[in-house]
Order: structure tokens, then C-alpha cells, then sequence
């Protein structure tokens, strides 16, 4: 279930946030990402930009239960998107 999005491609800004129905949008399409996100306990991740997802990231969200999608949009586009169908910012 999300009810919040963060929208960032600093992983230090990922690292404050604490919520635990939170969607994380990125850019940063790479195993820290995932890492980072598990640190903070976000168990949903979309890499914006066709950012493509590989083999030992999707392993690696496997393993933490995690969902991670890819979009095409940008950061801006796909973040506007979530919150016309609802999705809370966080600040």
C-alpha cells in the first residue's frame, strides 16, 4: 500500500526520509539505490527516465521484498502523475 512519494536522485536525502508507505522515484538506477532504499526502509522503488532495471538489482529488491518498476517518464512527469491519482508528498 502507498500512501507517499519522495521523489530524489541524492541518496543522503533518501537515507532522512521514514515512512513505511513510501514510494521512492528515481533516476538512480543502480544496486545503491536499492541498498539506500532498504536502509530506509521503502519497500517500493520506480527508476524513472527508461532507466532499465537489471538482473542483480531485481535479485537484490527479491531479496529484501521489494517492488521496483521502471517508467519512462521524467522525474517531473511521473511524480505529477502519482499525485493527480492521489499519492501524498511528503512535505
Amino acid at each position: 500500500e502507498i500512501e507517499y512519494a519522495f521523489s530524489s536522485d541524492l541518496m543522503s536525502d533518501v537515507l532522512t526520509q521514514d515512512n513505511d508507505k513510501l514510494l521512492l522515484l528515481t533516476g538512480l538506477a543502480n544496486l545503491q539505490a536499492i541498498r539506500t532504499a532498504e536502509m530506509s526502509d521503502i519497500g517500493n522503488i520506480v527508476f524513472v527516465r527508461n532507466k532499465h532495471i537489471d538482473e542483480a538489482m531485481v535479485d537484490l529488491a527479491k531479496s529484501n521484498g521489494m517492488l521496483i518498476l521502471e517508467c519512462p517518464s521524467s522525474l517531473f512527469k511521473a511524480s505529477g502523475l502519482l499525485y493527480e491519482a492521489g499519492v501524498k508528498p511528503l512535505y
